[in-house]
């Protein structure tokens, strides 16, 4: 249900924010992979010292020497090479997975890509990150490299092209934090509330509390099904020498906010009147609620 221009001016004048709110990005109705889609901006980013050091609490999933917190095919030793402080994808060995499993998490990665650069869209560069094994983030060659928007770097694969196209040239390292919160299920495995995911890529936000469409992947829009609340991370072997060091997660509460109950605020005259023409909004009375997970304040237009 969209929210009435009364509450979406609300949201804008008094600063609040819901998670699912009007921050969160829409799909827009295109088609997985239309190459029509508008392309992202392209910005160059400020570029950041690297790499970043984890913050207390993270754990190092990657350290620049062993990847003994990474399995690969049916639970062996990840097979991807580790070399000068970073690993490198083995073509052809299949992805590779974390030990242990995750739900919600701040996530932070810095890869690169081959040099020089070979191939074409989604040829070129491509690898991706998987959280919780099923909602990607893709990997790819996205500097001077067109493809179709969905699938370019920093996109949510399949569902939201980056907001903005902030990729460096190939060899250079490049960053993603990620704030991930996993879909919720009920007991009887119906969809409670969906993935979601912010990202930064080079220190940009590329993706803003994008509301998840369902798994990702390649020409389908694949419902939800109910999965475990912890999974482990996966990064893709699409056959391209894509680079990665300096891996770091911090698990983040799971817990959910106590339910926002409905309250009536009645405002006298003079109160009234010293909002008026602050907001460009008249009103007679105000409430604050929630529905469907959602915040709302709805001022009672006059």
């Amino acid at each position: 249900m969209r929210p009435s221009i009364a509450r979406l001016t609300a949201f804008c004048c008094l600063g609040l924010l819901a998670p699912g709110g009007v921050a969160a990005q829409a799909s827009d109705g295109w088609r997985i992979h239309e190459m029509s889609r508008p392309r992202p901006e392209v910005v160059a980013p400020a570029i950041a010292p690297m790499p970043a050091r984890p913050p207390a609490g993270a754990e190092v999933l990657f350290d620049g020497s062993s990847l003994n917190r990474w399995v690969g095919r049916d639970g062996k030793p990840a097979p991807w090479k580790v070399r000068d402080g970073y690993f490198e994808v083995l073509p052809g060995s299949g992805g590779i997975a974390t030990v242990d499993s995750f739900g919600d998490v701040q996530l932070h990665l810095e890869w690169a890509e081959p040099t020089p650069p070979k191939g074409s869209s989604q040829d070129r560069g491509n690898s991706g990150v998987f959280l919780m094994g099923r909602y990607e983030l893709q990997v790819l060659d996205s500097y001077q490299n067109d493809t179709y928007p969905d699938g370019q770097a920093g996109s949510i694969y399949g569902e939201y092209p980056p907001l903005y196209n902030v990729s460096l040239p190939p060899g250079s390292w490049q960053s993603y934090d990620v704030i991930f919160r996993r879909p919720r299920f009920s007991a009887q495995g119906a969809l409670l509330s969906p993935a979601r995911m912010t990202v930064f890529q080079n220190g940009v936000p590329v993706q803003n509390n994008a509301e998840l469409l369902g798994p990702t992947t390649w020409l389908a829009r694949l419902p939800y099904a109910p999965h475990p609340d912890r999974l482990p991370l996966e990064l893709q072997d699409h056959g391209d020498l894509v680079r990665f060091r300096n891996i770091w997660i911090r698990r983040l509460p799971e817990g959910s906010p106590p339910p926002i109950r409905p309250i009536s605020l009645a405002l006298s005259d003079s109160a009234r009147a010293a909002y008026t023409g602050h907001y460009s909004i008249r009103w007679t009375k105000a409430s604050i609620g929630s529905s469907d997970g959602h915040l709302w304040l709805d001022l009672g237009d006059d």
